[in-house]
């Protein structure tokens, strides 16, 4: 079945809502790669630790969660593992580098 994907556009507007309709960002890259740049409020847990990470991701639960990486590859495969395990979870098309493009060009680009 192939995981949901979102645009920068639709995200932005999702955090922009009430707290009600605003999702939980997942940040599936590096340690390194959230340092440089990241959205507040993300949760960082790299996609090679999710598998092991599921006590992480149980305040999460009964949310809509927007997974993110660098430029949406490894945000599909983390979208997917969350759907496996029944999470409302979408893919961020283009990644945090489309969000500096489009959204927010304060976001560094790397």
């Amino acid at each position: 079945m192939p995981v949901p994907e979102m645009e920068v556009e639709a995200c932005a507007a999702w955090l922009a809502g009430t707290e009600a309709d605003r999702p939980a960002l997942l940040d599936v890259r590096t340690p390194g790669e959230f340092q440089l740049a990241a959205l507040p409020g993300a949760l960082l847990v790299p996609l090679h630790e999710l598998e092991e990470s599921e006590g992480l991701l149980e305040p999460l639960r009964g949310r809509k969660v927007v997974v993110y990486c660098h430029h949406g590859v490894r945000s599909l495969h983390g979208a997917a593992f969350l759907r496996q395990l029944g999470f409302e979870a979408w893919s961020m098309r283009g990644g945090i580098d489309a969000w500096s493009i489009r959204v927010d060009p304060r976001v560094p680009r790397y």
